[in-house]
């Protein structure tokens, strides 16, 4: 019979061994070594074949005074099957001296199990506790039998590999004349291979969706460096904590942009306008607007066109930027028709020397200089130098002189500083006078120059 247990227990650790040395990365193994203690106080109901008393239902689970202790006397081997779950084998060698109170003579007591166990805890756990359910194998002396387990514990892991363990298990025989029916406590030295965990977060690669980064088991071993329950690697903004909702990044401004599609991520605005504000209305964010109290046009960079005179036409579009006037005219005045009785008020005090179109006298200087300003008051009308003469002479005579004097005056108006482009000139001779030509007085102021408006 010893014999036989010691080729057993060879032979299970023949197959740890090249188990430990089969491992792989998704399915880490447990081998553990112990002792155990075996209550052999009988828990059924009918007595063994030692003819003892039986004993209470968990009156013996830790009645050490009938325990018989072995040390090194455990070997055991695990291997992770799914999530939570592992296949268990374990052989346990124990002798048998005493029944309860009583002394009996040593027996051998061994035992082989195969169980299905189920952990309680995170795999990243410090503390795992555990439940098992299984048979076994058990020699008895010269007895040999089956039976089932029941079982539970707790391992302490100190680190990724290595740990200690506490169990006890409830064995059940299923012959009750020769078999023993009892408690069974088991304390081990854990050591944990297989399982490759290449960024030390505790959490395998196999079940790590950041094998490479050291993260959190509740985020598949995935960072969550800002904290805000959305790991890095789906975070648009892994180092500020932010919602959900914009991809975990933070939206300061309240505007319902996220701070990484917000030009201005600190002033609520809108979506049309990339996030920023559009104080006054114009279509231009503030942060593009050099004037974002007023609205303005893009191309003067937000702010509005200038308007010197005020007329409401800006100065790039008004011909008269100083003059206000009326979008009809350009931006300039409206040329009234007083300014036509003036002009030809003053074109009367133009003096001519007799039978010429030479201008003479200062006066006619001067007034040259007003009606030039009375033009420039008006940039964008047409004038018309009109040349009239008196009677005096043959008619043609008269219509060549009122032509003469006509270029004269606009010659004079253009030496000023007018602007010839608007000017033109005409003669009427003595068709239109506006004295009597019978009279010296009368020829007098026949003999003028008049102004109409032109055609631009």
């Amino acid at each position: 019979m010893k014999k036989l247990i010691k080729d057993l227990f060879f032979i299970l650790l023949l197959v740890v061994t090249s188990v430990a040395q089969a491992q792989d990365e998704n399915n880490p193994w447990v081998v553990t070594f112990g002792i155990n203690a075996v209550d052999s106080y009988p828990t059924n109901a009918v007595p063994n074949q030692f003819g003892a008393e039986t004993g209470k239902w968990f009156s013996e689970f830790y009645n050490t005074n009938h325990w018989n202790v072995s040390s090194l006397s455990t070997l055991g081997v695990s291997r992770y099957i799914t999530d939570g779950f592992s296949l268990s084998s374990r052989f346990s060698f124990n002798q048998l001296s005493k029944l309860g109170d009583t002394s009996i003579n040593t027996t051998n007591f061994a035992s082989l199990n195969l169980v299905v166990r189920n952990s309680l805890a995170k795999k990243s756990s410090t503390w795992e506790p555990f439940t098992e359910v299984g048979a076994n194998y058990n020699w008895l002396g010269d007895e040999q039998y089956f039976g089932f387990t029941l079982g539970g514990g707790l391992v302490y892991w100190k680190n990724d590999n290595l740990g200690i363990s506490y169990q006890a298990n409830y064995n059940h025989s299923v012959e009750s004349e020769t078999g023993l029916t009892n408690f069974q406590h088991y304390l081990g030295v854990n050591f944990k291979y297989g399982g490759v965990d290449t960024d030390g977060d505790g959490v395998y690669d196999k079940n790590d969706a950041c094998p490479e980064v050291a993260g959190l088991e509740e985020f598949g071993g995935c960072p969550d460096s800002d904290g805000d329950g959305i790991t890095d690697k789906d975070d648009a903004c892994p180092n500020r904590a932010g919602s959900a909702e914009m991809n975990g990044c933070p939206d300061s401004d309240g505007d319902g942009l996220s701070d990484i599609e917000d030009a201005c991520p600190n002033r609520a605005g809108t979506a049309q306008m990339g996030g920023c504000p559009d104080t006054d209305g114009d279509g231009i964010s503030d942060k593009d607007d050099a004037c974002p109290e007023e609205a303005g046009a893009a191309a003067n960079n937000g702010c509005p066109w200038p308007d010197s005179d005020g007329d409401g036409i800006a100065d790039k579009d008004d011909s008269c930027p100083e003059l206000a006037g009326i979008a009809a005219n350009n931006g300039c005045p409206e040329l009234p028709q007083d300014v036509i009785e003036t002009l030809n008020t003053e074109g009367t005090m133009i003096r001519f020397k007799a039978e010429s179109a030479e201008i003479v006298g200062a006066d006619s200087a001067k007034v040259i200089e007003k009606i030039k300003g009375i033009l420039e008051s008006y940039p964008t009308a047409a004038f018309v130098v009109e040349g009239h003469a008196s009677s005096d002479g043959s008619s043609g005579y008269n219509l060549k002189l009122s032509e003469s004097r006509a270029t004269s005056v606009y010659n004079a108006l253009v030496a000023a500083g007018a602007d010839a482009s608007r000017l033109s000139t005409a003669s009427f001779g003595e068709d239109k006078p506006i004295g009597n030509n019978d009279t010296a007085k009368g020829r007098k102021i026949n003999r003028r120059v008049q102004f109409s408006v032109g055609k631009e």
